[in-house]
């Protein structure tokens, strides 16, 4: 895939333009909005930006590449790829941007690293580019061929049928097509971009995970409030949802995507989660039974408080359907009267819990709880790669944190 030439020339300089990647990916995406504003209207969440996140994604998923690229020059790193690939689809990303891209990209990299970009340098990182660039449009355009979707047209309007209170800051919303024409294919494990105008004109998108089964026309996301922290501000999506969005108004929706979807093998089954980490679980949970599955589940999730655990008596109602269901759950602080036998206090401890070696084990939550929960599992015995996770937003969980805790767990 790399020629030789350009991966002598990656290996030397991977180094510097990693180090440089956060002041190259920050002027990057400040000449891009200044120059192309409209890619801040339903394409890019301000969110993020503020927060830094899509720029820590971004600079990561380039390093990662590059990375892979020079450790294996004839092959993709197709985990990377399918992982940025559904989140691109999920926004409507066509093959045109790439060049935008490209062009914005590159000015900063010369900005940043001045005369080390000789045309040698120029030549090598063009190349690893567009290997990216062109691996990502090939899958963009098979995600959109078998959504049913023409490129970058993935919106439709849906109705609010029903809306439900979860808890203080977490409302579920049960939407059917508005069109009344039959749904678009989905699998449990997914999730769906919902788009929004906001009170200035801009519209601002984010992803919510399919939180029932999916196999029928009737879609539900359940949502959480964001409160600001001191890097980012309220999510602006989940706050006008929150505030706004009653039974019989619409919504623009996405068709679904993502890759961590729920498999139809016959091996045992656990689901690990925390805080809203739990809407793609139980859309899961909701399918195996939906589908009569006898199949091993453990449901493990880990809250701050029995009161502010979302979808809490549904998962339990659901496990308690499957023939082997059972659920486990921890909570930092108690609630009067809320508790149940079995539920646990303090952080989540896997000590005890009996994990079969050949389960797959699927992931969400926060980032620190994701890995704390994944090295337990991988200690456990449960191989790395029988382990699924999903991030809301961008990917910080970067690649090559991910492949050495795989090769350290797999050696011993």
């Amino acid at each position: 895939m790399l020629s030789a030439e350009s991966a002598a020339v990656i290996r030397a300089t991977l180094p510097v333009v990693a180090e440089s990647l956060d002041e190259i990916t920050t002027r990057f995406y400040g000449a891009m909005f200044r120059d192309r504003p409209e890619l801040l209207d339903g394409m890019f969440n301000r969110g993020n930006q503020a927060s830094g996140a899509q720029r820590r994604a971004l600079a990561g998923s380039i390093a990662g590449f590059a990375s892979a690229l020079l450790a294996d020059p004839e092959a993709r790193p197709d985990a990377l790829l399918a992982r940025i690939a559904h989140k691109h689809a999920a926004v409507g990303v066509t093959e045109d941007q790439y060049v935008i891209v490209h062009k914005y990209l590159f000015g900063a990299i010369a900005e940043v690293l001045g005369d080390a970009v000789t045309p040698e340098v120029a030549a090598a990182w063009d190349e690893v580019y567009w290997l990216m660039a062109g691996a990502l449009i090939a899958r963009e355009a098979l995600l959109y061929q078998e959504a049913g979707v023409r490129p970058g047209e993935i919106w439709r309007q849906w109705t609010v049928v029903e809306r439900r209170e979860e808890t203080a800051d977490v409302a579920s919303f049960l939407l059917r097509p508005a069109d009344g024409e039959p749904a678009l294919r989905a699998r449990a494990g997914q999730y769906v971009s919902v788009r929004v105008r906001m009170p200035d004109g801009v519209r601002q998108l984010r992803q919510y995970s399919l939180s029932s089964d999916p196999g029928g026309d009737l879609r539900r996301i359940t949502v959480k409030r964001v409160a600001g922290a001191e890097d980012a501000p309220d999510g602006e999506v989940s706050t006008l949802l929150h505030r706004r969005i009653r039974p019989g108004d619409e919504l623009t929706l996405s068709a679904p995507f993502g890759d961590v979807v729920l498999d139809e093998d016959d091996t045992p089954i656990v689901l690990v989660s925390a805080g809203i980490g739990c809407t793609p679980m139980v859309g899961m949970l909701d399918r195996l039974v939906a589908t009569g599955s006898d199949r091993p589940v453990l449901v493990l999730h880990a809250d701050r408080s029995p009161a502010e655990h979302a979808l809490r008596r549904e998962t339990r109602t659901l496990a308690a359907r499957l023939p082997r269901g059972s659920t486990r759950f921890w909570y930092e602080q108690s609630g009067p009267g809320n508790t149940a036998p079995g539920d646990r206090f303090g952080l989540m401890d896997l000590a005890g819990v009996d994990i079969p070696a050949d389960a797959r084990v699927y992931l969400c939550g926060p980032l620190p709880f994701m890995r704390s929960v994944r090295t337990q599992l991988l200690r456990s015995g449960v191989s790395a790669r029988n382990i699924r996770y999903e991030v809301f937003g961008p990917d910080l969980w970067l690649p090559g944190t991910v492949d050495a805790a795989d090769e350290t767990a797999d050696a011993a």
